[in-house]
């Protein structure tokens, strides 16, 4: 059982297009869009690739935030409003929705009648069979509400190619369903709190926020979604086998295509404490359960090459659902965030049930999909030390395709040179995608520091990263690929920093 003072609940609370659900027993560890569909009836909304890459399932999901103060993370007790962001429906449970209201296609209508996104799309031809339109209507609905901020001009098509990152049409085409978006009056489109008032809802989540939630089915399949980090910490000593869910983006997808059923899970989903984004003393702080949209929008003025590469971390959906501590704890060697937290020196802050500690990231991973996270313990917070004025960044991501792809070989550069200008005071130096785990690179950094910043240097020191690194042949590249990116990504910094690139 949760260790908790606060009330428990055995139901989870979701609305859907207006109406309340108490989701309970193996409904609880349903996918959202299979709840839609098989329990509701609702089948707008449609599955094609059960992956979260091509869209079709999107719907949008409000939960409460305070739009003024964001960087508080985790304040439910009030004030807040609904604000809605469109997610993959396929890899998201029904567990992670608790305290939400969802929005699917059918929610959009208005007395009957189709909503201007849609109407839109039906006098701009752009749907043909239809399998994918669900999705980039829920999208598109969602870019206009943007983020609780009243839009008053239309979207414009650079806008929508990149709000649509996460949605896929292979019968029409994309010009016709840009300018299906391009023509939707903003002005004449209902905000979703118009159609489904925020006050009601808002009211239940409030009186609700301070309740732990543990679901167990008839087979003996447990769901506990705590609402604090002490309960969650005990319930992971408790069960120390469970899986523990943030944004679900890899969990979903291994769920999907039969490789996972976990009996227990511990969902984070509640535990206000690992939410929000802040920063302060020249570092930013996140909560584990901050997700990637979260992130973006707080790193964009402050690291600009961290912001860049997140552009082209997943789709809109996926990033408004993973979060950075999933990624870190994922361990994967090809995670797009690590080598830009190793070069930083990130800490991670580690809960447990009788200390915090904190951890160097550049220390955590041990081996292949292992790390230094006891049973009883959970990753609370990332603490990001921000670049000086005094030092260049640059970060390196190789993919197949720009938008929406898994990396095939990630690099980050911090370079700070002493006075003169001319010399490598200090170097650090993080490749993914070439070993087990993400690495840093003694051997080049040593062999840098010191030295005169000219092209010979560097592409020496890419010869030596070429020999510090065993990268594997796999079907997003080969070996010898991966070896060669090792070696020229160092003459790529230097022409990128003579060339003074924006930090």
């Amino acid at each position: 059982m949760l260790q908790s003072t606060h009330t428990s609940r055995e139901h989870l609370l979701v609305f859907i297009n207006g109406e309340r659900h108490e989701v309970a027993g193996l409904d609880a560890s349903l996918t959202l869009s299979d709840y839609l569909r098989l329990r509701l009836g609702q089948v707008g909304t449609k599955i094609v690739c059960s992956e979260g890459d091509c869209g079709a399932c999107s719907v949008l999901v409000g939960r409460v935030e305070d739009v003024a103060d964001e960087s508080r993370g985790g304040d439910e007790s009030g004030g807040g409003k609904l604000i809605y962001r469109a997610i993959d429906s396929c890899i998201q449970f029904m567990y992670q929705l608790d305290r939400a209201h969802v929005v699917s296609v059918e929610g959009l209508k208005r007395n009957g009648l189709l909503s201007p996104v849609q109407d839109a799309m039906v006098k701009c031809h752009g749907s043909q069979c239809g399998f994918c339109t669900p999705g980039f209507v829920m999208t598109m609905a969602g870019l206009l509400e943007g983020e609780g901020v009243e839009r008053k001009e239309t979207l414009t098509p650079d806008e929508l190619r990149y709000g649509l990152t996460g949605n896929l049409c292979r019968c029409t085409g994309y010009v016709q369903i840009i300018d299906a978006g391009c023509s939707v009056d903003p002005g004449k489109t209902a905000r979703l709190s118009e159609l489904y008032p925020d006050g009601p809802m808002v009211d239940v989540f409030s009186a609700h926020a301070a309740d732990d939630v543990l679901v167990t089915a008839y087979d003996g399949r447990t769901v506990a979604a705590p609402a604090n980090l002490d309960a969650a910490i005990a319930f992971k000593a408790a069960h120390p086998g469970c899986t523990v869910v943030a944004g679900a983006t890899d969990i979903g997808v291994q769920h999907n295509k039969g490789k996972i059923d976990p009996r227990e899970v511990l969902c984070l989903a509640n535990v206000g404490e690992m939410k929000g984004v802040g920063q302060a003393d020249g570092r930013i702080t996140a909560g584990a359960c901050a997700n990637w949209s979260q992130v973006e929008r707080s790193i964009k003025d402050l690291v600009p090459q961290f912001y860049d590469v997140l552009t082209v971390f997943g789709s809109p959906q996926i990033r408004n659902a993973g979060t950075i501590g999933g990624n870190i704890a994922n361990a994967s060697p090809i995670a797009d965030s690590v080598p830009f937290l190793f070069v930083m020196g990130a800490e991670l802050e580690i809960a447990g049930p009788t200390r915090t500690r904190r951890v160097d990231i550049n220390d955590f991973y041990t081996g292949y999909k292992q790390f230094d996270l006891n049973a009883d313990e959970l990753i609370a917070r990332v603490h990001i030390p921000l670049p000086t004025e005094a030092q260049t960044l640059r970060l390196y991501k190789v993919s197949r395709r720009r938008d929406l792809d898994i990396s095939t070989f990630t690099a980050a550069v911090l370079m700070g040179l002493d006075g003169s200008g001319e010399t490598i005071q200090d170097i650090r130096i993080a490749y993914g995608g070439v070993a087990a785990v993400v690495l840093r690179l003694p051997k080049a950094e040593a062999f840098l520091t010191g030295k005169p910043f000219d092209e010979s240097v560097l592409r020496e020191a890419g010869q030596l990263a070429r020999s510090e690194v065993k990268p594997i042949t796999d079907v997003r590249g080969s070996a010898d690929f991966r070896l060669q990116l090792a070696e020229n990504i160092m003459a790529r910094f230097y022409f990128d920093c003579a060339q003074k690139a924006p930090v």
